[in-house]
């Protein structure tokens, strides 16, 4: 289940005039993780200041009973509900443009996963570092603490990659509530840094977000798995400040420990190991197998003996690489973007919308679906039958 905290994701904010002014027109485009699709919600800049970030919060109230088609919803001072809008004009989507799995000449293809399945590389839309995951997944060696790669997911029309797929761990992360009562064991501190030695200096691999919501209990080894390589990168260029993984793994143990969540919401490029290895003592919220000083003292030894790990990733020995991303061959479709000033029509190729990839035929990869408390109403409602 989505966390409710997570569902919704604010993804820009415009604004028809000053932003101070609290007569001025706003729209912010909301990403609902729980229905996968965009709502645009607008109003006056009083009811979204841009620093509040309130219009979560403001569709969160409406969400679960909104049609399908609304594409937008407008809300008064009191943030209250005035109007709701199906044009598509409103539907801000982007155009995903997935790659054709079956094109061998553009796609360098990397691995035969079984009968009828292949591994190739290729770009998403976004352009960030998520492009590469497949990629790593499957570059990456068997390791007890890692969750496998499993299977490349295709959409059924077109046969393009859309995805993969990955064993289910089940138990929930160690950052969720109900994980508390389980004691942490020492051992699952020493499995962490040593996939860390492995991941960073042997492989050349960043993973980037090494936290406790990345981070599962084999119930079958009892041994500690990390996943999500959505920020994982094997080139400098591609590092982010404060995202070293020696920095994650203080951070997760300080937040496992203490259960003091308050440094996820800093900014990861605010973020310093000093930060929390210059807490004196760290409150013990959680059962531990051994003494909180014990798993610290290895800490500190740790980090202290990795000093210089970064020179040591530049110049990884068995560095994964993969041969470079294509372009997608769907932004090579020109499309009008306005016009010139004389008239003419303006056309480009690249990124556009979804809206705009629909109306020129293009393979458009339909996400939406019920929100959950509604499939929940209805499963409940057969039961009753």
């Amino acid at each position: 289940m989505i966390k409710p905290q997570e569902r919704f994701l604010s993804d820009n904010q415009g604004y028809f005039g000053p932003k101070e002014n609290p007569l001025t027109e706003a729209h912010c485009n909301i990403w609902d993780w729980d229905q996968l699709r965009m709502i645009k919600v607008k109003r006056s800049a009083k009811v979204l200041p841009l620093e509040e970030n309130q219009e979560c919060l403001i569709l969160a109230q409406f969400a679960d009973h909104l049609s399908p088609q609304v594409r937008s919803i407008t809300v008064d001072d009191d943030g209250l509900l005035t109007e709701v809008s199906m044009d598509p004009k409103e539907d801000d989507t982007l155009f995903v443009a997935y790659l054709p799995f079956l094109m061998i000449k553009a796609l360098p293809q990397i691995d035969r996963l079984g009968p009828g399945v292949d591994l190739l590389s290729y770009e998403d839309e976004s352009g960030t570092p998520e492009r590469d995951e497949i990629n790593i997944l499957k570059a990456l060696p068997s390791h007890p603490n890692i969750v496998p790669l499993d299977r490349v997911v295709l959409e059924d029309v077109e046969s393009r990659v859309i995805g993969f797929a990955t064993k289910y761990i089940p138990g929930g992360t160690l950052a969720d509530p109900t994980n508390l009562n389980v004691p942490f064991r020492f051992e699952w501190l020493q499995q962490l840094t040593r996939l860390v030695d492995f991941l960073n200096p042997e492989l050349g691999i960043m993973h980037q977000d090494i936290a406790p919501r990345n981070l599962l209990i084999d119930p079958d080894t009892n041994k500690i798995l990390l996943f999500d390589f959505n920020w994982a990168v094997s080139r400098k260029e591609l590092l982010l400040d404060s995202r070293d993984d020696g920095t994650g793994v203080v951070f997760t143990l300080y937040e496992i420990i203490t259960n003091d969540t308050h440094f996820t919401s800093i900014p990861h490029w605010d973020q310093h190991i000093n930060m929390v290895q210059s807490i004196s003592e760290w409150t013990c919220n959680r059962e531990l197998d051994s003494d909180v000083s014990k798993s610290r003292t290895f800490l500190n030894e740790w980090v202290a003996r990795r000093n210089g790990d970064m020179e040591r990733y530049i110049n990884a020995p068995n560095r994964l690489t993969w041969p470079d991303l294509p372009t997608p061959p769907d932004h090579s479709v020109p499309f009008q973007l306005g016009n010139t000033r004389d008239g003419e029509p303006y056309m480009r190729t690249g990124v556009r919308s979804r809206r705009t990839a629909m109306k020129l035929g293009q393979c458009c990869s339909r996400w939406e679906r019920p929100p959950r408390s509604r499939l929940l109403k209805t499963a409940k409602n057969e039961l009753c039958i």
